[in-house]
Order: structure tokens, then sequence, then C-alpha cells
């Protein structure tokens, strides 16, 4: 079978470049001019009216050009300035246009006095190029445009590509009617709508594909590219109303994504994990096995959060899905709302403010003590514990703490050995362990008689870490002089009534899971978690993963990354090598990390390669998941 040959037809304005190269012009004209606004819409209105084909472009190019007072010196200014505005995907895949420059066309309604310079430095050269030109006077001024070229006139591409008379499957790439017409005339084969700059409504409802940049043309073209599967192809789906920068900065980033406003049920999860890649979350759904069986694509779990008891980490490691968390970046919010609390708990704020909003007046110093030289008890000495420690230091608390694992002080906090130690010299405890089955109760009837009588507890860590009605009955005896809960053994699902037995307790504060929720915080979660999640899909990189062997991948420009996950048993790494060896692959970097369960290896190629070479690899015994990256 002969592979049919194809050429390919490209706009310049707002496909080539992110822009429309003459009202780039016109702003650099304009500047300074008291009524440059009103002239710029203008100008973009007649730009729209004729890219949409509402008015003949010949009208839309005469009345343009008249508004623009441009002089030949702009051009090489305007020219600067284009080349800082390349699309970003075509910037990206520079050597398609390299290795497939005899069959790659310009034909624009733009001039060729600033596309040619450009397309140039893309090997297209002038020859290749087809567009209109600038009618200057004796002083150089823009005047007019070469009405006998016939791209002046309206439907021009049409009779231009006609002219062409080019061999083959022509595809035409560009983002107005303009474009779409040639394949509506019969003289193109295929009409790719870009847009990745603008989105044409018309262009897109009259396109043979929608792309939304050149790597997925190039994708449905099985044309060489900068990465191996487009990023709009990847089907992110956020739940329960993440901060809106999450939402931003992946879609920015090129991936399609959908956002829902509130945890899924079992159930319901299991139909819409359905072809999805990333899975956002936070802590109320519940990703099962069985929700891991149904997930047919699923790369990367995100949670929005720190904790991921949510989350069947082995069974998605044995699926080869990665999990990141937010272990850093809810650290302040929670630090400041325990010291907030201590200091309240400690003056007894809580009863006042509830006795003034009922009428009544005790204005007294009983129960009223400050923070300065009390004992602050920390237990778990992680992220969290140590930025509490330093704040409480600085209030003039001395600060013991207890951990399980040998953590170095910070300041002047005193370790201790034992959890009794700590129970039995601090006025206020505050709990920040994690969240392993194992600590269910932690803090039960038998620690709380180690505490100091009148003694604070405060637990912004996990719901079932305190054993409640042990709490309050010591509330209630007097044993400890107050309580601050955040968590809860049973939290509700979404708002509704809500019943503990500490509800009505005197010097108790209750607050509902918000130890974390911070606009900051959130909005620093919506920062670190998608970067790690890109950073995974655009370059295989572990770093923080909490399922997964942590690899630290260098960026590649000129390689091929093949991403092999699988279990770790002795000889698969031996058998990926043989297969690499068997397809004369050249390896230029190769990455492994394992722990008890799984292999991750990263191996860098330098060549073109043997489609072949994918199937046997996915194909090697134990193999979990395989990543062609680019």
């Amino acid at each position: 079978m002969v592979e049919t040959s194809r050429k390919y037809v490209f706009d310049f304005d707002s496909t080539l470049t992110r822009v429309e190269a003459l009202d780039v012009l016109a702003e650099m004209t304009l500047k300074g001019k008291s009524n440059k606004d009103e002239v710029l819409a203008e100008i973009q209105h007649i730009t729209n009216l004729g890219i949409d084909g509402d008015i003949s472009f010949t009208e839309s190019l005469e009345r343009r050009i008249k508004l623009l007072h441009a002089h030949k010196d702009d051009l090489e200014f305007l020219v600067n300035e284009l080349r800082q505005k390349i699309s970003k995907s075509i910037e990206e895949n520079k050597e398609f246009f390299t290795s497939h420059a005899e069959d790659i066309y310009v034909i624009s309604c733009g001039f060729k006095e600033f596309i040619d310079p450009i397309v140039a430095e893309y090997h297209i050269p002038t020859e290749r190029v087809y567009a209109n030109t600038f009618v200057f006077d004796k002083d150089g001024n823009i005047v007019g445009f070469d009405e006998d070229n016939v791209l002046s006139s309206h439907n021009g591409k049409i009779a231009c590509l006609k002219n062409l008379n080019l061999e083959g499957e022509v595809q035409v790439i560009g983002d107005g009617y303009s474009d779409y017409v040639m394949r509506e005339a019969g003289i193109a084969d295929k009409f790719f709508a870009y847009t990745e700059n603008v989105h044409r409504e018309k262009a897109a409802n009259n396109a043979d594909y929608v792309t939304p940049n050149l790597n997925e043309f190039l994708f449905v073209n099985d044309l060489p590219r900068k990465i191996s599967y487009p990023k709009n192809r990847i089907k992110i789906l956020l739940l329960e109303n993440v901060h809106p920068n999450a939402f931003e900065n992946l879609s920015e980033e090129g991936f399609s994504v959908e956002l829902v406003k509130h945890a899924l049920p079992e159930e319901e999860l299991i139909e819409r994990i359905k072809g999805v890649h990333v899975l956002g979350i936070r802590s109320k759904t519940q990703v099962t096995q069985k929700v891991l069986d149904a997930a047919d694509r699923l790369l990367v779990i995100g949670a929005f959060c720190i904790g991921t008891t949510q989350i069947a980490l082995d069974a998605a490691k044995n699926k080869g899905v990665i999990v990141f968390n937010a272990p850093y970046s809810n650290t302040r919010s929670v630090v400041e709302m325990a010291i907030g609390q201590i200091i309240m708990l400690k003056r007894s704020i809580f009863a006042r403010s509830m006795e003034i909003h009922q009428g009544q007046w005790f204005k007294t110093a009983q129960n009223s003590q400050e923070v300065r030289g009390k004992n602050l008890g920390i237990v778990g000495y992680g992220n969290i514990g140590k930025q509490l420690s330093v704040l409480a230091e600085a209030m003039g608390m001395r600060v013991y703490y207890y951990d399980v694992e040998d953590r170095l002080a910070l300041g002047n906090a005193i370790k201790c050995n034992t959890l009794e130690d700590l129970l039995s010299v601090s006025d206020v405890v505050t709990l920040h362990i994690d969240d392993n089955k194992a600590n269910k109760n932690f803090i039960g009837e038998r620690e709380i008689n180690q505490m100091r009588d009148g003694s604070i507890l405060v637990n912004l860590s996990r719901g079932f870490v305190v054993d409640i009605p042990a709490l309050v009955k010591a509330l209630k005896s007097g044993k400890l002089g107050g309580a601050a809960i955040d968590v809860y053994p049973e939290e509700p699902r979404s708002n509704g009534e809500f019943v503990t037995d500490l509800q009505g307790l005197q010097n108790v504060i209750l607050t509902p899971h918000i130890g974390g929720s911070t606009e900051e915080a959130q909005r620093d979660i919506a920062d670190f978690v998608p970067n790690k999640i890109m950073d995974y899909i655009n370059s295989g990189n572990t770093v923080d993963a909490v399922n997964f062997p942590n690899i630290r991948l260098p960026k590649q420009n000129n390689a091929h990354r093949f991403l092999h996950i699988h279990k770790n048993v002795p000889g698969v790494m031996a058998k990926i090598n043989e297969v690499l060896a068997k397809y004369e692959m050249n390896i230029t970097g190769q990455y492994l990390s394992t722990d008890s369960e799984v292999g991750y290896v990263i191996s860098d190629l330098d060549k073109e390669y043997n489609k072949e070479v994918i199937a046997a690899l996915r194909n090697v015994h134990h193999t979990i998941k395989f990543r062609v990256l680019y």
C-alpha cells in the first residue's frame, strides 16, 4: 500500500502566531494617542467581521488600513514583536516544520512583509508563502494593498489554493472562515480548526477536527511531535470544589479539566472515572479498590489536602496510579488556628463570649491566664508541630514534644522520650499526629488521667485519635480545663445536622474541620498539587508521591522517554533492556527506583524507534503500566 502524500496549508494570524498582526501593528502606531482604545476596538471588530465572513475580506482590509496610520519603518518593530508571540505548541514542534519543509505552505490574508521573516525561521521559504503586500506612498506610509493580489479579494484563499494545484491530500490548518471555505469549496480535503489562541464557533462547527494545539494535529496525522499524547486528550476530574486556581493552572497547561463542586459516592464515581487520566479530590471522596478497578486510564490521583486515608494507596500502587498530596501547604493555617485556640481557652474567651451573647456581663480574671510561661506539649513533631513550636516559643511558652520518630528539636524545644512524660508536664497538649489507623484512641482515659489537672487538649489532627466519651468525662469532672476540637470520629459528607457529646460543654471550642481551611492554604494547595501532577505527566517525576518510589528526573529535550511501571520481581529490568537492545535502541539515560512491591524505570533514548518496541515493552511479564512520554 502506497502512503498518500500530504500537503499542509497553514494560516498565519492566530494560528502560527498567538495574535492578529494588524492588531499588534495598531497597538504600536496608536501608542500615546488619546483615541487609542476606541480605534483599537474598532479595528478588532472589523478584523472579527472579516474572519467570520460577516463582511468581505476586501472591505475588512480597506477599513483597517485606513485606521492604522502605519509606516514602513514600523514593520521591523512589528516583526520583532511577532517573534515573541509564536504559538506555544508551534514553537515546541519546530522539528515538524524542519522535517516536512517541502510539504508546508502558508496561505494568509496577512502581509508578506511581516510573514516572510517569521516563517523563514521555520524553514518555510518565501516562494511557499502566499499573502498580501502593502502599498506605500513616497514617504513610506502604508496607504493600501496590492488589489491585483488574489488574496486581497473575498474568498481569495480559495482561488490561491486552486491555482497551486497541489498533489496529494491537502489539509488546511487555521482559525477562521477564510480557512474552512477552502475545504467547503472542495479544493482541500480536511480542515483543522486551530483553537489554541482563539476559539471561533463558525470555524469549529465546520471543522473536520477541532485542534486545541499543534500536538493534537500532529497526533491525528501520526506525525513527529514534542509529546507523545496531546495534553488536551488528558482528562482531569476535580471534585469537592477545589480552589479555582487548580482548574486554571491545569487548563492553562492544555489539559481537559472538569470541575465538580461536591464529593461523589462510590457508585457514581465508578461511572465518572472511566476515561479519566487524573483525579483530584479532597478528604470526603473515597477512592476504593472498586473505583480503581473501574479506572481504565487513571495515571494520577491528587489529594488536595494532607490526609490520604480516603485513598486505597496500595491498590493504587498496584494499578500503577501515582498519588500526590499537599503535606505542607496548609501548615501555617493549622498552626495559627492552634495558637488562637490555645489563647482563647487559657483566657476563657469562648465562655465570656457566650455569656455576653446572652446579655450577661461577667467581667472577671477567674480562669483567665496568659500563655507566656506555660508549658506546651506537642504530640507529633512534623511540619505542623515544628512550626507551632517556633511560634509558641516566640510567645514565651516552654515547648515539649513527643514523636515516635527521632526528630531534631527547633529552638529551645525539649524532647520527651515517652508520651507520659509529655502529658505529665504540659499545661496545654496539642495533637498533630498522622492518620495511621493504629492511632485510634491514641488519647484515651489512661492518657487523659496522666495529664495535669486543669490542662487543655487541642486536637487538629484526626477525629479518631481521641476517645470522645473519655474526653467528655474529663471535661465534666474538671480533670481538664478545656478543649478545642476540630476533627471528629465521624464527620458528615455535607452541611446539616451534626451531633457530638461535646456540644454544650463549658470552655470547649468546636469547629467543623477547618484547621487548614484558609484562602491562603487553598491557593497554595491549588498550586502545589497541580504542579506535582503536571511534573509527573510532563516528565515522569514522582518526587513527593506518597505511594510510589520517588524519582527526580532531568528535563530531556532531544530524546524519547519511556516510563515503565512493573512488579518488583527479579529479572524485569534485564528483560526491559533486552527488548531495547533487540530494537537497537541507544539508551542515553536510565533511572530506576523500587520499593518492596513495584519498580519504576525511566529510559531516555536518542533515536527514532520502531513502533513495535512499544508493544514489546508493554508485553514484558509483570508490567503494570507503560507510557511513552515523548
